[in-house]
């Protein structure tokens, strides 16, 4: 039986290969994830310190408003905590933005090449998606603002940009705001927040206390090495807050991950120390780039978007049999690209190594 017709020919979300299936597959015991822009440093030590401490209660339901991760992550950031909204993983939050804020025939504005999820909840919910090429792998704000109609009822803003890793500074992002009409909300997605290191990175939260307007996502998914707990939250007036509450399931945020989050935002320590190691594996990457007359998008993010000069697909397939899990950049307009996720030093190594068997380059394991 066939679901809703807006279901029809919409694709499902295909996550990157797992490290079990890769080594079932081609029959390999060592196989290195660098798909799905994951910490490869895991995530602070105090999270399982902090669990031995919910063991008795699992039998019971989480807290639906998740109270102490609610007043801890409010004092931590500065922000009233009824401006706070949970979800299982951020993108439950974008799933509930387009519930609540899109009806039949609404357009949603987002870039051409993006994180796929805006496109598919705006059409689950009847929405037309309004696609904006980037522009140098950035947000092209200006075109996006003119693409802007009566019927505009959300613009999602990927800051930085998966896949591309590019940002829109704060100078941009404020023009940008005020071009647009009251009707319209602007989400801005800062899952890698932690990772920029760019001076230029809007200040959103100061922002959003000016503008009713915006929406900002962040996650425990990837610098706190928490994606399997599955934990993020969104930060935006009272008022937005009330809507998403209205579309959200009862106990969305299971108490194992509301733990896990607390303890990991009480140890900022790892979190530079993963800020500095990522800088440090992009750098090592980059320079072996370099010697190979490669390219890639300049990146504020846990991962690179590398132009191979050759098929995309081909390349990840080779990548593959050597038990390097990447992404590939040709689903996403970019039919040479790869994206790899920065891995420990260890990793990079041997991704570099894969890749100058792939392209037949020449590579000088570094000490």
């Amino acid at each position: 039986m066939e679901g809703k017709n807006a279901l029809r020919g919409l694709p499902v979300y295909q996550p990157g290969k797992s490290l079990e299936e890769v080594k079932q597959e081609f029959g390999l015991s060592e196989v290195v994830k660098l798909a799905s822009n994951e910490n490869p440093f895991g995530c602070s030590p105090r999270v399982w310190e902090a669990l031995q401490e919910e063991q008795s209660h699992t039998p019971l339901y989480p807290e639906a408003e998740a109270p102490q991760l609610r007043g801890e992550l409010a004092r931590s950031l500065g922000v009233d905590p009824e401006r706070l909204v949970f979800g299982n993983g951020s993108d439950e939050i974008v799933q509930m933005i387009a519930r609540a804020y899109l009806d039949q025939g609404d357009e949603a504005v987002m870039a051409e090449v993006t994180f796929p999820r805006y496109k598919t909840q705006t059409v689950i919910e009847g929405g037309v998606p309004v696609e904006v090429p980037l522009k140098d792998g950035v947000h092209d704000l200006e075109a996006m603002a003119a693409a802007v109609t009566e019927r505009t009822r959300l613009i999602w803003v990927c800051n930085p940009n998966n896949p591309t890793g590019t940002i829109v500074s704060g100078k941009e992002l404020e023009a940008f705001l005020e071009r647009l009409p009251e009707h319209v909300l602007v989400v801005v997605d800062e899952a890698y927040f932690e990772y920029v290191e760019d001076p230029s990175y809007p200040d959103s939260l100061a922002l959003l206390k000016k503008d009713p307007r915006l929406l900002v996502l962040r996650t425990f998914s990837k610098i706190y090495g928490l994606a399997a707990f599955r934990i993020g939250y969104g930060v935006t007036s009272e008022a937005i807050v009330g809507e998403l509450n209205k579309v959200r399931e009862p106990f969305n945020t299971n108490r194992i991950a509301q733990r896990a989050a607390r303890a990991a935002l009480t140890d900022q320590e790892f979190v530079q120390r993963c800020q500095k190691a990522n800088r440090e594996g992009i750098e090592q990457i980059q320079r072996q780039l370099v010697e190979w007359g490669l390219s890639a998008f300049p990146t504020q993010g846990n991962f690179l978007l590398i132009d191979t000069g050759r098929p995309a697909d081909e390349v990840y397939q080779s990548l593959l049999k050597q038990g390097i899990i990447i992404r590939s950049g040709a689903a996403l307009g970019y039919p040479t690209h790869i994206r790899v996720t920065i891995g420990n030093e260890e990793q990079n190594r041997l991704f570099l190594q894969g890749l100058a068997a792939c392209l037949e380059k020449p590579f000088t394991e570094r000490g």
